[in-house]
């Protein structure tokens, strides 16, 4: 351990003179030009940001006009550019093009500079200017301030568990946590946290005693097909099936996977891979050795997936993707309630305790 702390000192000291320049205002940081919502982490991938920016939009889609920035990783294109439904991922990133298939009357937009994409969305005519943005991954932007600033950690792996990069998947320190409003341990499983070990929580994260500390959990959907119009829905009734994951962390994944069916085969790639015709043959062959089975990814390799071509028909038929909803744990006892009154109740204690101006800055 002591090794380790040698080796990230210049990083460690790199991040503690950021946030000391910014803390103390030599750095300029900026306030939003609209009511915003920052929903980051400190560690690389893996906390389940997307299904949070997407529990947020559905939690204000009929009160507000919603827009979400993202930086697009990835992508070919600069500078700030909206998305639409037609878009190819490498042009506005995997994640973003899931955000607006899944919700097309909301405005995405994507640019490097969080600040520029918000000023340019408070530049919209007035009729169709955002009055909510949600910041996707934008907690270490720090040249903007958000109204309200959301971190998640993974249940899976904490941070108080973790080290830096490049020998852990931390690219901040733990101490930052201090600064958000809100945080939420996500990927828990059950429909209940004790409230024993929410503090045991609250204690390992070190957080401020007035800040919020909620828990999510995965709640898993009815399968959809990759490739519209091509598939056999036949398939989904399978006993077995061929795992494909491109994503940070696919322990979420695989365990949808296995409560439905038994797993014959797993083919991994990195985070955002983009996928080519040698990987469809890797699955091709995959197929072969498991006639019966399906084979599944998750939503945001969907997207990579979708407009691919020259994808075999006995690998496009079967191709689903398992969409997830992030959903709160809320702090009752959930004995004393119904398994479907439970994610109403955490979206209204998350509500709750956001805290955005009412109205659109002028």
């Amino acid at each position: 351990m002591k090794i380790d702390r040698i080796v990230l000192f210049p990083y460690t000291l790199v991040l503690a003179l950021r946030n000391f320049f910014y803390d103390k205002g030599i750095l300029k940081s900026y306030p939003s030009a609209l009511p915003s919502i920052s929903v980051g982490n400190i560690t690389v991938g893996g906390t389940g940001k997307t299904p949070a920016v997407e529990m947020l939009i559905r939690l204000y889609r009929d009160s507000r006009k919603i827009a979400v920035v993202s930086r697009g990783y990835g992508r070919r294109t600069k500078g700030f550019r909206t998305v639409s439904v037609d878009d190819d991922y490498r042009d506005v990133g995997d994640e973003p093009l899931q955000i607006k298939r899944k919700f097309p009357d909301i405005i995405v937009a994507v640019d490097a500079s969080r600040r520029r994409a918000v000023d340019a969305l408070a530049a919209m005519p007035e009729e169709t200017r955002p009055d909510l943005v949600i910041l996707d991954d934008a907690f270490q932007h720090r040249r903007i301030r958000p109204d309200f600033s959301i971190v998640l950690v993974s249940s899976a792996r904490p941070v108080f568990k973790d080290s830096l990069l490049p020998i852990g998947r931390l690219r901040d320190l733990p101490s930052q946590i201090k600064r958000a409003d809100m945080v939420i341990v996500t990927k828990m499983e059950g429909s209940e946290v004790l409230s024993s070990e929410r503090e045991r929580w609250r204690k390992a994260l070190k957080m401020r005693e007035d800040s919020p500390l909620l828990f999510s959990r995965i709640a898993y959907r009815p399968l959809m097909p990759v490739m519209p119009g091509k598939e056999d829905s036949r398939y989904i009734y399978a006993k077995s099936a061929i795992v494909i994951s491109g994503i940070a962390d696919d322990r979420s994944l695989r365990r949808g996977v296995g409560w439905s069916y038994s797993v014959a085969d797993v083919l991994c790639f990195r985070d955002h891979h983009g996928y080519r015709l040698s990987d469809i043959s890797k699955m091709d062959a995959a197929v072969r050795r498991y006639p019966t089975a399906v084979v599944l990814t998750t939503e945001k390799d969907a997207q990579r997936l979708r407009s691919m071509e020259g994808v075999p028909v006995r690998v496009s038929s079967r191709l689903f993707y398992i969409p997830i909803e992030s959903e709160i744990i809320p702090d009752v006892n959930s004995g004393s309630y119904l398994e479907q009154e439970l994610p109403e109740l955490g979206y209204n204690e998350l509500k709750n305790y956001i805290k955005i101006p009412s109205c659109p800055v002028s």
